[in-house]
């Protein structure tokens, strides 16, 4: 480490990763010091913490492999009960729910293009083994659900948080739904879902709208929600539960996907929240439950993947650097740093730290899915077999 007055020191037992940083200012030190959460994030976007050997993956490496973020004998944790208390009392309404969502995800689709799959899936896909790649991950997790949802011919399908279209699309044209709406607050998605829509020729069965959550009307035999519910807020969990309950039919099924903790609760990383995922929050299981079993479903299945995000994150890393030049004329230097920050620190968070996806399924009964897992094995056989067909007939 080399201080802004030119001091160099060496901490460690020289192991791997080596990371060289410098301060610019002695002002960063000290800032760094008194709120790191929040400070190492824009110290490192705004230059003024520059890494001079190694990377910013490479720090966040050496800060969290041997303590797993644990904070609790730091003045800090403190300082985290204070942000937890506020949080629960912070709601997203409907209004600031669509700034929340334009945030991040109404930024140029040019960029999203450069670092997902083709089908623009953003988020937690599912790998066999860490090497395979990113797009069969992505297809795998699309079959993993469509399995759980157990979807059959003429079901009508809600899927909460649609992003560009791409579930929504597989859902109906591989897994064999009747019809499927999707609702998204990001206008940038929603012109891409609806011309993907169209293009595909599923344009009467597949509906896109610009529409919160809370507003959505009618009854629906399937309903999914994949990477929208860390925006939701804990003080609206019971209002998403007891909305999802109206909207799901006596003998429906809904799976909800999410990134969620294995620890206590304790509130977003302020650099996160404040340039990246505004108004968001990652739930534990203990959060989830109570606003579940209030809201009368029934939880029929959970399964946490653990380290398929921490791959996925780090295809999407390695893909924003290799189209490094791309993004800096989309946006500039600065905006680079901030993205490749917020990948570095989302990817450690699942390797270092207690970050996992939560898969919940649930229904209206306890009878409406089969008693064992065995089903979903052999749907996910049929489904690749579906798209088998597809492939062929496309081709």
């Amino acid at each position: 480490m080399t201080t802004s007055r030119g001091q160099r020191f060496a901490f460690g037992d020289e192991g791997e990763p080596k990371v060289a940083i410098r301060f610019t200012d002695a002002a960063a030190q000290l800032a760094l010091c008194l709120n790191p959460e929040l400070k190492l994030g824009e110290l490192y976007m705004d230059g003024r913490l520059v890494i001079e050997s190694g990377s910013i993956y490479d720090l966040l490496q050496l800060v969290l492999q041997d303590t797993h973020g644990e904070l609790d004998d730091l003045p800090l944790h403190r300082i985290r009960k204070i942000r937890t208390w506020l949080q629960l009392r912070h709601e997203n309404d409907a209004s600031r729910s669509k700034r929340n969502v334009a945030h991040h995800y109404d930024l140029d689709g040019r960029l999203y293009a450069l670092f997902l799959d083709a089908d623009r899936q953003y988020s937690c896909a599912y790998f066999d083994t860490p090497d395979t790649s990113l797009e069969d991950a992505q297809l795998a997790k699309k079959r993993h659900i469509a399995a759980k949802l157990l979807v059959e011919p003429g079901h009508r399908v809600l899927d909460i948080g649609s992003g560009w279209g791409g579930l929504g699309l597989y859902l109906t044209r591989i897994a064999g739904a009747g019809s499927l709406k999707g609702v998204t607050l990001s206008e940038e998605q929603l012109a891409v879902s609806r011309k993907r829509a169209a293009e595909a020729g599923l344009a009467e069965r597949v509906h896109f709208e610009l529409e919160d959550y809370r507003a959505t009307t009618g009854s629906f035999d399937r309903i999914v929600s994949v990477g929208m519910f860390e925006h939701v807020g804990v003080s609206s969990y019971d209002t998403y539960f007891q909305t999802c309950r109206r909207l799901l039919k006596d003998d429906g099924v809904m799976l909800l996907h999410t990134i969620g903790r294995t620890g206590t609760p304790y509130p977003t990383n302020p650099w996160i929240d404040r340039y990246i995922f505004p108004g968001g929050h990652l739930p534990t299981l203990s959060e989830l439950m109570p606003a579940i079993e209030r809201s009368g479903l029934v939880v029929t299945d959970v399964e946490i993947l653990r380290l398929h995000y921490a791959y996925t994150l780090k295809a999407w890393r390695e893909r924003c650097h290799a189209h490094r030049e791309e993004i800096v004329r989309l946006y500039d230097e600065r905006f680079f740093r901030m993205w490749d920050c917020y990948l570095a620190m989302s990817e450690t968070a699942f390797r270092f730290q207690d970050a996992v996806v939560f898969q919940v399924q649930l229904a209206r009964r306890n009878d409406v899915v089969p008693v064992t897992r065995d089903y979903i094995p052999h749907r996910e056989d049929q489904l690749k077999r579906a798209e088998e067909r597809s492939a062929k007939t496309a081709a």
